[in-house]
């Protein structure tokens, strides 16, 4: 009885394992950078996104007029979710950001205190980094 009970369990482990390294393996690859466009009132502001990826784990940086914010978020499957933490006057601000990746681009709003905008981002070509 404690044999089977010992097979199960490890059957049940190996499972699991084998769950959680699928659900990584699906995330969308992100890695790299990105020239990032956020529609905003006066036209549209263009910086540059740069993403280091370990499974569905992100971290980053953000460069633009505004000079370099860190980055970071998660993607599981072709969903993305990170957050720019920029230095302001006033102290450290969020930025939240949502969307989906389709391949070499993402699209998707990004939430700034009570403001909403759209935003796009298309991956640098390999000579442009």
């Amino acid at each position: 009885m404690k044999k089977h009970a010992l097979l199960v369990a490890t059957l049940c482990a190996l499972l699991l394992a084998v769950g959680l390294s699928a659900s990584a393996q699906d995330a969308a690859k992100v890695d790299g950078k990105w020239e990032l466009s956020v529609k905003g009132p006066q036209g549209n502001m263009t910086m540059t996104l740069s993403f280091q990826q370990d499974g569905n784990n992100l971290k980053g940086t953000l460069k633009g007029q505004r000079g370099e914010s860190p980055v970071e978020g998660k993607v599981e499957a072709n969903k993305i979710h990170f957050t720019v933490h920029r230095q302001t006057p006033n102290g450290v601000r969020d930025l939240e950001y949502s969307g989906t990746v389709e391949g070499d681009s993402m699209k998707g709003t990004a939430k700034m205190g009570e403001n909403e905008r759209e935003w796009s981002a298309s991956r640098s070509k390999p000579d442009s980094q």
